[in-house]
């Protein structure tokens, strides 16, 4: 691999390679970790030697260290160790200080990535000191996100946060480019029965108290949005949708005194359906409040979601909602930029990234109807975001008056031809009727760190 004209190599350590090693963790290590940093060097550079099988780890299996060079030149080192849940740990990763903010790092990295999935680990992690801002930086950078943080934890004064990365995505997160969930405000007439009878079928289970006259509590609080008077109790209530107008998800959000708003219930069918909710609902609610927070009893994969969207976990309430079930308390600050999300399939968002295409094409949804020329909008597949600015906003009333108009390859680059039949499978006549609105985006800029 080359940088700047430089070719960088990475290989596994050998014994000539110790005195490097050792002065870097030493010097690296010390302003954030206690402990003897040398004989952690020994201990780890001699197993890898010895064959890289970890005879004093209880959870490991393997160890192994990598050198990577500059046109011949130490510039740093990454020792992983194989875990026996099917885990890998980044243990250090570590580049000399003139070969940092260069591709050495990241060349570092995507090799210990491809070596855990070439091992078939679900998941890669790492600990980082929180005053380190550069490593910090760079593993959020790199997709890494913060599982917590930990005070004092391997140094007094010194928090360490805990990062991972999932290598291993589910089916339901592979099928976002094979459906299409819609977020909108709830229609009465049109999602009623359907959120009543999605909330009867997932609640009980998990929530004492879930009944039809509960259900109609929340339709009641609903009716009252108008009155904006957080004594009324008042709800508001948004619907995800897939794209046959069928109900796959809801959020009743309560606004608060102090300007809180509480999200519950909260409803998907899947963890696909959870994270459009969680993408989209924030915006919509900023005008109610300052702050959300969420009482939920999230799987493993709606705790990832949680956690990419940047949502901190406040509290843990055994049995606060129901026997042997434990309820955890989350919460976003919307006070920080919260900015209009727009899910998308991962083609369409390597198209923008790249600046082949330019024109989005919605149907006038609410939140989309409300999007005016130089708004910012954050754009996100599962795994990727961000930032586009709205350059113009063009409305027509059909699919194809606005392909009449407008040219196809600024639309679907990579098929121009099938973006009609792609725009009828999205969004069937009824959801046509609420026009159709094209979004000319411009100005790219740096993918946020979620």
């Amino acid at each position: 691999m080359r940088n700047d004209g430089k070719t960088i190599n990475i290989r596994e350590a050998e014994g000539r390679d110790f005195d490097d090693v050792s002065s870097l963790m030493v010097v690296a290590l010390a302003p954030y970790y206690g402990g003897d940093h040398l004989r952690h060097a020994e201990r780890i550079f001699s197993t890898h030697i010895s064959g890289g099988t970890d005879r004093l780890g209880f959870f490991s299996f393997e160890q192994k260290m990598y050198i990577v060079e500059v046109d011949g030149v130490f510039a740093g080192m990454l020792h992983i160790v194989g875990k026996r849940q099917g885990t890998y740990k980044i243990s250090p990763l570590i580049v000399a200080e003139q070969y940092r903010r260069t591709e050495v790092g990241r060349s570092l990295l995507n090799h210990a990535e491809a070596y855990a999935e070439t091992s078939h680990a679900r998941q890669i992690y790492c600990t980082v000191a929180e005053t380190n801002a550069p490593a910090l930086a760079f593993f959020r950078a790199a997709g890494y996100i913060v599982a917590g943080r930990s005070p004092s934890h391997y140094k007094d004064n010194v928090t360490e946060v805990m990062l991972y990365k999932q290598l291993q995505t589910n089916d339901e997160h592979e099928s976002l480019d094979r459906y299409h969930i819609s977020v909108t405000a709830f229609d009465e007439d049109a999602h009623r029965d359907g959120v009543r009878a999605l909330l009867l079928d997932e609640l009980p289970d998990r929530f004492t108290g879930i009944d039809d006259e509960w259900v109609d509590s929340l339709f009641a609080g609903y009716r009252r949005r108008g009155s904006r008077d957080v004594n009324a109790k008042y709800k508001l209530i948004y619907v995800a949708t897939d794209a046959y107008g069928s109900v796959c998800g809801a959020v009743g959000a309560t606004p608060k005194k102090g300007a809180p708003i509480k999200l519950m219930p909260i409803v998907a069918k899947n963890s696909m359906v959870f994270e459009a909710l969680l993408r989209d609902v924030p915006y919509m609610l900023k005008e109610y409040g300052r702050k959300l927070y969420i009482h939920v009893q999230p799987s493993p994969s709606e705790i990832v979601t949680l956690q990419k969207l940047g949502w901190t976990l406040d509290a843990v309430m055994p049995e606060a909602y129901g026997r042997d079930t434990t309820t955890q308390q989350w919460s976003l600050d919307l006070s920080k930029e919260t900015m209009r999300n727009m899910r998308m399939k991962a083609r369409f968002f390597d198209l923008i990234v790249s600046g082949q295409k330019n024109l989005e094409v919605r149907v006038g949804y609410d939140q989309i109807a409300r999007i005016v020329i130089g708004d910012a909008v954050r754009i996100s597949t599962y795994d990727r975001t961000a930032v586009v600015r709205v350059k113009d906003v063009r409305r027509y009333e059909s699919f194809d008056l606005m392909l009449a108009a407008e040219d196809p390859r600024r639309i679907a680059p990579d098929d121009p031809a099938g973006i009609s039949v792609l725009l009828h499978e999205i969004y069937p006549p009824e959801k046509e009727r609420l026009g159709v609105i094209v979004l000319e985006l411009t100005s790219m800029e740096n993918p946020d760190e979620r």
